[in-house]
């Protein structure tokens, strides 16, 4: 995506790589260069900002459906058991908003374990990681993360950890993720 556009109204944002709240102001323009999981990744004359699905009318796109992230909103409770492999897919709609590959493939996602708790629900544990020391967007990732699991059936309680233990490292990205990269 490289067209440029301006902003129709002023907008919440994100600055990459740092991950401070900024607000983009009505008229600037932007360069959409990410537009996957949910989230815009745009590129101004200052530098790069992430903009959540709940701002795209700024800019002037239609936007995803909005996730608990964007809304502000829990999930409502539900019953059921949430599997490894439902939270491994929903781990999948999570991007670092500067590279376009999901956290799974990019091989950051250290570990995943499900408890059972007593009121019947779960609580899932993630473990994962950066590809660099010091990103600002962590937290923001992570917490993005989170909050997808939580949206999930079945689950009461979500923790994701970013841990620096093995450091990340290239070889750690799928196929798919390499495939995506052109790194194959």
């Amino acid at each position: 995506m490289s067209e440029s556009l301006q902003l129709k109204r002023d907008c919440d944002a994100t600055l990459i790589p740092d991950g401070t709240a900024a607000v983009l102001p009505a008229g600037t323009t932007v360069e959409i260069t990410q537009d996957i999981g949910g989230t815009y990744t745009v590129r101004a004359q200052d530098g790069l900002y992430r903009i959540t699905s709940k701002n795209a009318d700024a800019l002037g796109v239609d936007s995803a459906p909005q996730t608990s992230t964007d809304s502000g909103m829990k999930a409502e409770p539900s019953g059921g058991t949430v599997t490894e492999q439902q939270v491994w897919e929903v781990l999948k709609n999570c991007y670092d908003p500067e590279i376009p590959v999901n956290i799974v493939d990019l091989g950051l996602v250290y570990d995943l374990h499900i408890e059972k708790l007593p009121s019947g629900r779960s609580k899932v544990l993630v473990k994962m990681t950066l590809t660099a020391p010091g990103c600002g967007m962590g937290g923001i990732i992570a917490g993005d993360a989170q909050q997808r699991i939580l949206l999930l059936p079945g689950v009461e309680e979500a923790n994701v950890e970013v841990v620096w233990d093995p450091p990340w490292h290239q070889s750690m990205i799928t196929l798919e993720g390499r495939r995506i990269l052109g790194l194959e």
